[in-house]
């Protein structure tokens, strides 16, 4: 009889040990199961920074530091930055983590108290940071500010509009002329004047109808050489007329700022 308890007393404690081990398993497992083992970060998707710069700024840039970190903690480090749109992260297998950005669309520079910022399609300041690669971006001065300006606020108001307008027009009509717009002048809410890399002479926009005006601005630049003595020569070309173009000298003109 004594035998016979004992060994159901044997046979119940192997029982509940068994049972325990396999509830630790499954608790073990199920709290891994996301865990990956991160040796590497692949950066996607990016053109403002490098691949280094992004990982510098959310402190990824020493593999060893990366023992224990969750897909999710890659995440929300590199989701910070202010470039940044979207964060998408996924384990590829091998230990190698990719990361793919959507960067925010920058529209142009503007400048503020003579310091230059990125301004993006639906008008957000964004600071210029060291290494930031970027080219034909147009710069937006003299802009009138409707409220505090600092990085990340939102500035969106008549001038600012009428900026991104000209910005727009020109990529519909000729990608050259695009590319070339190096100022537009706000003046502080008076007539706009774009500067053009290779043309002397700046083009006074005015304001409204400024699609219609970058035609006619194509078709002038079709029928002239725009190294002729009538542009090398002239201080101004003046879109402000209806259907009409004026090229001459700066005199009366108000524009003299």
């Amino acid at each position: 009889m004594i035998s016979e308890k004992n060994n159901k007393i044997l046979g119940a404690f192997l029982l509940v040990v068994l049972i325990s081990c396999l509830v630790y398993l499954i608790f073990y497992a199920s709290k891994n199961a996301n865990k990956t083992e991160v040796e590497m970060i692949k950066i996607n998707g990016n053109n403002l920074l490098t691949e280094d710069e992004y990982l510098k700024s959310a402190n990824l840039a020493d593999h060893s530091l990366y023992k224990g970190l969750t897909l999710s903690e890659i995440k929300a480090r590199i989701d910070k930055h202010p470039y940044l749109e979207n964060v998408d992260v996924e384990y590829a297998g091998n230990n190698l983590v990719n990361v793919n950005l959507t960067e925010k669309k920058i529209e142009a520079i503007i400048i503020d108290n003579g310091e230059p910022y990125f301004i993006s399609d639906n008008f957000e300041i964004l600071p210029m940071i060291g290494g930031t690669k970027f080219s034909d971006l147009p710069v937006i001065s003299n802009a009138v500010f409707d409220n505090h300006f600092s990085p990340l606020s939102y500035q969106k108001n008549e001038g600012l509009i009428e900026a991104f307008k000209i910005i727009k027009a020109a990529k519909l009509t000729n990608e050259n002329i695009s590319k070339r717009i190096s100022e537009i002048n706000l003046r502080n809410g008076g007539d706009i004047i774009v500067t053009f890399s290779g043309m002397k002479p700046p083009v006074i926009f005015g304001k409204g109808e400024l699609s219609k005006k970058m035609i006619y601005f194509e078709i002038m630049l079709d029928g002239i050489n725009n190294g002729s003595s009538l542009v090398d020569n002239s201080d101004y070309i003046d879109l402000r007329f209806a259907n009409e173009i004026y090229i001459g000298k700066s005199e009366g003109t108000g524009l003299s700022e």
